[in-house]
């Protein structure tokens, strides 16, 4: 246990700079990232669900979702901003999901993923709620200006959708891995699995957030 662990914690420390170094710099390097991600997730996807007609289904909302996060990272800082900070949301509600559910434990959310629980989904809603907070709080929360019309009420209730749509994300492929009787969705991240047990909580949270920028 303390090896995986100790796996996972070296991997993250490995990966996230290689990640943040392509979204950051922007312009080519993140086309580059992202037919990379579309291509690599989208042969996990296949390789799940190779019988059935949702691997068509599912390649093209990863699509769908590379170019979600395409146009919301666009080429400003602010764009950069509001894009790191959907990404932060979601990776605080996966570490509070993961951190409340171990401490907490209790009963268990559903059947489709047993190792989700009431304490932990609360946990994820908590961790991402802070946050807001923390940035209302900042006085450079003009970096995202983006949200700097927005009530703390209206950016609470924006932070909450975010987080929502990220833990249905997990749960849907979750759902996918259970019927594919497969615990994770590949190898290519050691300790963690598949790329897409790492962003199944991004990738619906992308478009779902591209959509809300628009109406924003």
């Amino acid at each position: 246990m303390k090896n995986e662990l100790l796996i996972r914690v070296l991997s993250s420390i490995t990966i996230i700079p290689i990640v943040l170094f392509f979204i950051i710099k922007g312009s080519f390097f993140f086309i580059f990232f992202l037919i990379v991600f579309f291509l690599i997730s989208s042969i996990e996807w296949f390789q799940m669900n190779k019988n059935t007609i949702y691997k068509y289904i599912g390649s093209f909302f990863l699509l769908i979702s590379c170019l979600s996060a395409f146009y919301i990272r666009g080429d400003t800082a602010e764009e950069l901003n509001f894009f790191l900070f959907i990404i932060l949301i979601c990776v605080l509600t996966d570490i509070g999901g993961f951190v409340f559910g171990k401490i907490f434990k209790g009963p268990k959310l559903t059947k489709i993923s047993p190792n989700k629980t009431y304490s932990g989904m609360i946990g994820g809603y908590l961790l991402s709620i802070i946050l807001v907070f923390v940035i209302f709080s900042n006085e450079n929360y003009e970096l995202i200006k983006k949200f700097s019309e927005l009530s703390e009420i209206k950016l609470l209730m924006l932070v909450f959708l975010i987080s929502s749509i990220s833990q249905v994300g997990d749960l849907i492929i979750s759902y996918f891995k259970r019927q594919s009787k497969i615990k994770n969705t590949g190898k290519i991240i050691p300790g963690h699995g598949g790329l897409l047990d790492r962003v199944d909580g991004i990738i619906f949270a992308i478009p779902f957030s591209y959509v809300l920028l628009k109406f924003i």
